[in-house]
């Protein structure tokens, strides 16, 4: 094969994008559905950047058939969204709100008319505030109330879908929300936030064991991890113990339990001044560990570390981990280690463009757990894209994007690892956080005044690999 030949990737190889509730909704507060707690973080003054909120985003709960049909025009095979919890259990416990569930139910027969595959993801960090009220993900009960959440949701569409992804990217719910505070619900509590992370692994163990109890034999059941492909500095052994201590806590402190049963005594000890761990009773890492389908991943960038020096700690050297500015780290007792921008090429988030970091990844997991079919569940990047005079929206980066980390997927499926699927983030321009309306990662265009939608060169592009399996030489 010659460079200028087309990559083939399997027929069964799923082309699909992906989506989050929060980000494209809107409708806040119609139907039934109460705040979450990124409704109330968007009103907590300084916290979102220009005070945007998801009120109204790209009004998908109004416009979900057109946005369907976009997908169908587009070639789409498969699409990744997810459901709000507050909209189908307000207060995070008792019955489901059916108008709430009619909508998703709505939604995936419409998908499934037009040939498209839905994944469903339960847990896209929009936590119903009533819980969080009650102490959030750092307690206990809410893993629970996560397990009886997911027994509706799966009781209400299990007919219909048979891909399910439980958590979306928990180390973002645990450490951005409860360490940093970058993310909602904004607390910055070292302890909580590893509460709130095994809390989190035993709501997917949990949800799992529930969604089997009421889904069909067929349906899958996978978890989104974002976890990271962690690089040092240089080869000296401070720098290897500063990465070992960041993939503790980034990558194994998920893994580690939702795929071998055990969290690593290393983690515990570098975390012994917080913590005793004593939150983690008989029996969790079994509740956690459930059989799965596949495991999901997200990845954007790889990370660079090195431990930190004294003139580092001398001169408080900033973070540079690419998760937003905040005051407070996000990685517990790691305070001698210090993050970096890897070198190269950037998108509008500032993060490195560096395709062989989710090969890395994927030959990982291919180790770690063999015989797991692999998906990348949320693959992308931000630019900022702006409509030509005739209307247009050309993204020649975002393109170069797609199609390199394609190509190091299609590298890792040569070299044994088992992959199956892509879903491109995002379907369209959104919310995107703390970061409001000011980053698109779409492939379609969205004119918020307007809600107009208009596929970028990207969509057409990639609608095109899908329709074909193949991916054009550069």
């Amino acid at each position: 094969m010659t460079s200028s030949d087309p990559v083939r990737f399997p027929a069964d190889f799923l082309w699909g994008s992906a989506t989050a509730a929060y980000q494209i909704e809107g409708a806040a507060q119609e139907d039934g559905r109460t705040p979450s707690i990124w409704d109330t973080f968007c009103r907590t003054p300084g916290k979102v950047l220009g005070g945007d909120t998801g009120d109204v985003a790209c009004d998908h709960y109004h416009r979900w058939r057109e946005d369907v049909a976009m997908m169908s025009d587009l070639g789409l095979k498969a699409y990744r969204f997810s459901v709000a919890w507050p909209r189908v259990q307000p207060t995070g416990r008792g019955p489901a709100v059916q108008r709430g569930l009619d909508f998703y139910r709505a939604l995936v027969d419409e998908l499934l008319a037009k040939g498209i595959k839905p994944v469903v993801t339960l847990y896209h960090w929009d936590l119903p505030q009533e819980l969080e009220d009650a102490g959030g993900w750092p307690e206990r009960d809410t893993a629970a109330r996560f397990a009886d959440y997911a027994r509706l949701v799966g009781e209400a569409l299990g007919d219909r879908v048979d891909f399910w992804i439980t958590l979306n990217e928990p180390w973002c719910s645990a450490f951005l929300g409860y360490a940093s505070g970058y993310h909602a619900p904004g607390r910055t509590e070292p302890a909580a936030a590893l509460r709130a992370a095994h809390h989190l692994n035993l709501a997917h163990g949990l949800g799992t064991q529930a969604l089997r109890s009421v889904l069909p034999s067929r349906a899958q059941v996978a978890i989104s991890l974002n976890s990271a492909t962690i690089r040092t500095k240089t080869d000296s052994e401070a720098d290897r113990d500063a990465a070992r201590r960041i993939d503790a806590l980034a990558n194994r402190i998920f893994h580690g339990p939702i795929l071998h049963g055990a969290y690593d005594d290393d983690l515990k000890q570098d975390t012994a001044s917080l913590t005793d761990w004593s939150f983690v009773r008989d029996g969790d890492t079994t509740q956690i560990r459930q059989p799965l389908d596949a495991l999901c991943l997200n990845w954007y960038t790889p990370t660079l570390v090195s431990a930190a020096t004294e003139a580092d700690l001398a001169n408080n050297t900033p973070r540079r981990d690419g998760h937003g500015a905040s005051e407070h780290s996000p990685w517990p007792a790691a305070d001698r280690v210090v993050f970096h921008q890897p070198p190269g090429e950037q998108t509008d988030m500032g993060w490195t463009v560096d395709p062989t970091g989710l090969y890395d990844l994927l030959m990982r997991y291919s180790q770690e757990a063999p015989g797991l079919p692999l998906y990348i569940s949320e693959n992308g990047a931000a630019y900022p894209d702006k409509p030509d005079a005739d209307g247009r929206v050309h993204d020649p980066e975002r393109i170069a994007y797609i199609r390199d980390h394609l190509g190091a997927v299609h590298r890792a499926l040569q070299d044994g690892a088992d992959v199956r699927g892509y879903f491109l983030w995002s379907l369209m321009d959104n919310f995107e956080w703390a970061y409001g309306y000011s980053k698109r990662f779409g492939a379609v265009y969205v004119d918020y005044a307007t809600q107009k939608r208009t596929p970028k060169a990207s969509a057409h592009w990639y609608g095109q690999v899908a329709r074909t399996g193949e991916l054009p030489a550069a």
